[in-house]
């Protein structure tokens, strides 16, 4: 039953990291990546659909400042341009033959801090998330004690492997902070 109160736990911190994970992603670091526009929403076939970018093209890099999005269905392709520019991400899309290129642009020192600054408000975030996950597992330990499910030394041991289990995913979340970091400052 411990087994299976401690696998519940780390799945759900585990779910929160990779929240982050995504969330964290979508900042823009002066360097192509296709998690810069893979989600954005788009209308097409005159708004009877809206699916993401890469539901409905591949999405490749060109070098270190160029993306590159081809369409499945070249029909949709001002569909996906509109849809990116209004996306309001700080680049410009524009079509070039059977393609949507995206040139993207050095960022400037003040932008960089501005981004720093969004990572880790988003960082923040991932840790309120997997201390809620805590709390609650916390919450539940303690209830299975007060209903005499467990004695009062599994409630402590539980406990304890459940604040380890938070330190160690908390460590993961400073670890990608850092990361983050490196690439905003890379120039």
């Amino acid at each position: 039953m411990d087994q299976e109160v401690q696998s519940q736990v780390k799945d759900k911190m585990m779910k929160a990291i990779g929240v982050l994970k995504d969330d964290l992603a979508t900042i823009r670091t002066g360097r192509a990546s296709p998690a810069l526009v893979e989600n954005v929403v788009i209308s097409a076939y005159e708004n009877t659909q809206h699916l993401r970018v890469k539901e409905m093209a591949t999405i490749t890099t060109d070098g270190p400042r160029m993306i590159i999005i081809s369409p499945f269905d070249l029909s949709i392709i001002k569909d996906i341009e509109r849809s990116i520019n209004a996306a309001n991400l700080g680049i410009n899309a524009y079509i070039d033959g059977p393609v949507v290129r995206i040139n993207i642009p050095t960022l400037t020192a003040e932008r960089r801090e501005e981004y720093i600054k969004l990572a880790h408000t988003k960082l923040e975030g991932g840790r309120v998330m997997i201390r809620q996950v805590r709390h609650e597992a916390m919450g539940d330990v303690k209830k299975r004690f007060e209903n005499k499910e467990i004695s009062e030394d599994d409630k402590k041991r539980l406990e304890k492997e459940i604040q380890i289990l938070t330190d160690e995913l908390i460590a993961e979340v400073d670890v990608l902070r850092e990361r983050k970091e490196a690439e905003l400052r890379e120039i």
